[in-house]
């Protein structure tokens, strides 16, 4: 477990005070206005499915399967939005637009709703990602996909819980009882879009007084890098004002000093939640990703070391390796 000072969490506290707001306001931002649902182009959707309770709130999620006509790569990624846990929702366009760039390349996307803060005290937020994750697994059949390739893909908050999702693989404690008893909430990856990935950043979850640095520890995805994390891509924007590139690099850096695949593409000039309107910028995301995952669980393959001949692979370098 990576250890984090009390001075590291005041320092950052102070930072996150105002950063919070700031989240919540972008995603805001990036609703769409009014009922007016959001163009989802060719994919085949399923809207407000439920996939478990938590507490006494039925839990929903949408399926947005590839076009007709295009191959499917039997893989899924369940979708976390963002809004600093203040605010948001599975409906947010940038989750579709991105979801319509992944269909045209194969995958399969479900959109998922958690608690936010003033629904649920964490760790609702995780329970109701993992319950998400074990539906997926339960239907995989039905959605067409594989049960060992499910993928966690989260946006800013959202990016905080799937890398959470993604370290906690086989941990009890983060289970809850949405739903789903008995399946497997195990991702095979995971991918990070601008997420919170700094421990201090988790002070969002928490009510005024309560974000004690234990309490923060224990929700931070860094708290739980180890060889064991789950491979992992993070997708970030150099103009982000929001959070910081660094806190991505950093979080890809002690990934890759474990040995765990992982991989990173930032984005030049693209700022926060650049997802919501720069569809160029969304476009790149999705062949990084279709790159990554593609080479990581659908066909799996190593790259070739320097100087190999065609068809050896580097020991280690970028097969699958099993949840847990």
């Amino acid at each position: 477990m990576t250890k984090v000072t009390r001075r590291e969490f005041v320092q950052a506290s102070s930072v996150l005070a105002a950063a919070v707001p700031a989240l919540a306001a972008v995603t805001a931002s990036a609703q769409p206005p009014g009922p007016a649902p959001v163009d989802t182009g060719k994919l085949r959707v399923e809207k407000d499915v439920v996939f478990g309770k938590g507490g006494d709130i039925d839990l929903l999620l949408d399926v947005y399967r590839p076009p007709e006509g295009v191959t499917s790569k039997r893989l899924a990624i369940v979708h976390l939005f963002g809004g600093g846990f203040f605010v948001g929702n599975k409906n947010a366009g940038y989750i579709i637009n991105d979801a319509k760039a992944l269909g045209n390349r194969g995958y399969t996307s479900i959109s998922a709703n958690y608690r936010l803060q003033s629904q649920g005290k964490w760790p609702a937020q995780i329970h109701d990602v993992k319950a998400a994750i074990r539906w997926t697994r339960a239907n995989a059949a039905k959605l067409g996909v594989d049960a060992d390739k499910i993928v966690v893909a989260g946006y800013s908050a959202g990016g905080m819980l799937s890398l959470m999702a993604a370290g906690t693989n086989g941990k009890a404690e983060f289970e809850g009882t949405g739903g789903t008893a008995g399946v497997s909430s195990d991702v095979n990856a995971s991918i990070g879009v601008y997420p919170l990935a700094s421990a201090q950043t988790a002070k969002g979850l928490f009510p005024d007084g309560q974000a004690t640095a234990e309490a923060i520890a224990a929700a931070s995805p860094t708290s739980y890098i180890t060889a064991k994390f789950a491979p992992t891509i993070f997708v970030h924007g150099t103009g982000d004002k929001t959070v910081p590139l660094a806190s991505s690099i950093d979080f890809f850096n002690k990934l890759n000093g474990l040995g765990v695949p992982t991989a990173l593409t930032a984005i030049q000039g693209a700022a926060h939640a650049f997802d919501v309107a720069a569809l160029d910028a969304v476009e790149t995301m999705a062949q990084s990703i279709d790159l990554f995952l593609d080479r990581l669980l659908v066909n799996p393959k190593p790259y070739p070391a320097f100087g190999a001949p065609p068809g050896a692979g580097r020991p280690g370098g970028g097969g699958p390796r099993p949840p847990g």
